[in-house]
């Protein structure tokens, strides 16, 4: 009997790098053996998988780090297929070199991709005690929008953060550098969750045999980097070959993987830092799985 698995991930070139071994994208057939599974990929922006976690619309989903508390009771981590900045991350970005304290001061309005999504969170948290006003944008709208005047800055995502300086704008501040300096850990941007009620639909194990597919998908993406990036690279909006590697490079790497101790520590932090500031409901633990 075959089961019919949904993994829905955003349509950015690190997620389609990770997941196309798992479907049959050229008729053949999956590239991994997924046994009694069946993989529908669907594709959907980060902020509207945010919404549809909250439904429990897919067996497995990508999802913003800062919007896991809100369907912690349907759905559970898994170890492998996030996205972590080690170092790096969403960018604030303006028409002119500003300081954030000026930023703030003068209550400037952000342009942010969603009010569910990790960039809200982390900018949030920067604020602290500071008054932050946002105006949620498309991702894919958010450089034309500061660049046009609506919004006096803007958090940029996905390949945003190579490419904003082409757009004539400036980098106002890393929030992922800005995050190790203040925590020393990674910041995590993404996860990937599957339902809790897989052994209940599928059978009992299949939450475990899933989540060795997943970690299988994953490594066998890296060992054929370029049939990934050729696949990737239909959804990097514009950018070439080169950029889309080094997008790639960025998050899916060793905390793609697996969270690892580090990685788990900074999702607590995480949501932590983010629940004190109001930007998260608080939880108390993780699972992975």
């Amino acid at each position: 009997m075959t089961h019919k698995i949904t993994l829905a991930h955003s349509p950015d070139p690190d997620d389609a790098f990770m997941w196309w071994p798992l479907a049959d994208i050229d008729g053949t057939g999956p590239s991994i053996d997924v046994g009694e599974f069946e993989f529908e990929l669907v594709m959907e922006d980060i902020e509207s998988l945010n919404g549809f976690s909250e439904e429990g619309r897919y067996d497995i989903t990508a999802i913003s780090i800062a919007n896991y508390p809100l369907v912690a009771s349907t759905y559970q981590l898994t170890a492998c297929g996030a996205s972590l900045g080690d170092g790096y991350g969403p960018k604030i970005v303006g028409r002119e070199q500003a300081s954030l304290d000026s930023l703030f001061a003068s209550e400037c309005t952000f342009a942010v991709p969603g009010l569910r999504t990790s960039a809200l969170a982390a900018l949030r948290i920067l604020a602290g005690n500071r008054k932050c006003n946002w105006k949620v944008v498309d991702f894919t709208e958010i450089m034309d929008c500061v660049k046009s005047g609506e919004c006096d800055a803007g958090v940029v995502i996905h390949e945003g953060q190579l490419t904003h300086e082409e757009h004539g704008l400036h980098e106002l501040c890393d929030l992922g550098h800005w995050w190790q300096g203040e925590t020393g850990l990674p910041l995590p941007l993404g996860g990937n969750a599957m339902k809790r009620d897989v052994d209940e639909r599928f059978g009992d194990g299949a939450t475990e045999r899933i989540s060795e597919l997943l970690l299988e998908s994953i490594k066998h993406a890296l060992a054929n980097r370029e049939k990934s990036l050729s696949w990737a690279l239909q959804w990097g909006r514009g950018i070439d070959m080169a950029c889309t590697d080094e997008f790639v490079e960025m998050y899916v790497n060793k905390w793609t993987l697996d969270f690892g101790d580090a990685g788990k520590q900074a999702v607590l932090e995480f949501l932590s830092r983010a629940s004190k500031v109001g930007a998260v409901p608080a939880i108390q633990e993780l699972e992975f799985v």
